[in-house]
């Protein structure tokens, strides 16, 4: 009997992607000629919608967007990877929500506008209850409103569906948002601004700070220098993949869709990372966030 995809919903951003390729990011009042300039569809929420649908996963999204082209173009790219957009709201007030990005080398600067990404709602979410409590991963991340995020979390907690937030960008988070997490994926700097923790220190007493606000599993993400995560009372280190890096863009987003994918098929939390770690290793390889992310068949022939 095949085993049927794991159902996630995914609640968060949706933008486009207004991509500048450079030899090199300019100083602060300076003018340079870029390589070359696309739009592409983002936005963390939805980059993460993408990643996880790609690899098979039945894949719900809850967002806003503008009455807009932008917007139109945007869900139109979600049907064809295969993503329910019923829950996706539109807002009469604010245009769909943009990214600036700058590419140069392996790295990237990112300007977010929100747009109506910040008008999701609470009446919307009520209205897309279902979804949500019939999932068996709900994924957030923080280019949505924090009051909403606070809702989502909470709603999942009280029907027991595990909650994935990656709290990106960086922002203090309450503690009434921290212990109802069951998996909390931050990377360095979002890491160190909401446990004070210091690069080059020790860092078992940063993650024991976040499991006693009630955090069951927290993963860290590195970078170059892999992935951190506590098993038992130990730190476990694992190693990031070695590739020819392209386009660094959605790379914590490949990391964040696959790790719901993997957690949503019942694999064990150390394999569901290091699947995670092979998936976003293959998404840093293209150019562009969505475009970026690997089908299964892709990760299987690595």
């Amino acid at each position: 009997m095949c085993q049927s995809p794991p159902k996630i919903t995914v609640v968060g951003s949706i933008n486009m992607d207004l991509i500048t390729e450079t030899s090199r990011f300019p100083s602060p009042g300076e003018t340079i000629l870029g390589l070359n300039y696309t739009n592409s569809p983002g936005g963390k929420g939805a980059n993460q919608a993408v990643a996880a649908a790609r690899l098979g996963a039945e894949v719900s999204f809850v967002g806003c967007i503008g009455a807009d082209s932008n917007g139109g173009e945007l869900k139109k790219k979600l049907i064809e990877e295969g993503i329910d957009i019923t829950g996706i709201d539109t807002s009469k007030e604010k245009p769909t929500g943009i990214a600036q990005i700058t590419v140069s080398s392996d790295d990237n600067h990112i300007i977010v506008v929100p747009g109506a990404n910040f008008e999701l709602t609470s009446r919307w979410i009520e209205m897309n209850k279902e979804l949500i409590v019939n999932s068996d991963i709900v994924v957030l991340q923080l280019e949505i409103p924090l009051s909403i995020v606070d809702e989502v979390i909470s709603l999942a907690y009280q029907h027991n569906v595990p909650v994935l937030l990656n709290p990106a960008p960086a922002t203090q988070l309450p503690e009434s948002i921290l212990k109802k997490i069951t998996y909390f994926t931050p990377n360095e700097t979002e890491f160190s601004l909401i446990t004070g923790y210091i690069p080059g220190n020790e860092y078992k007493a940063a993650f024991k700070s976040l499991q006693q606000k009630g955090i069951q599993h927290v993963i860290l993400t590195r970078g170059e220098q892999g992935v951190m995560f506590k098993k038992g009372e130990q730190l476990v280190e694992l190693p990031s993949r070695k590739v020819d890096v392209v386009d660094t863009t959605g790379a914590g987003d490949a990391f964040n869709g696959a790790l719901a994918y993997g957690i949503a098929s019942k694999q064990p939390l150390h394999q569901a990372i290091e699947f995670a770690i092979k998936v976003s290793s293959h998404a840093v390889t293209k150019m562009g966030a969505q475009s970026g992310m690997p089908t299964m068949k892709e990760v299987e022939e690595l």
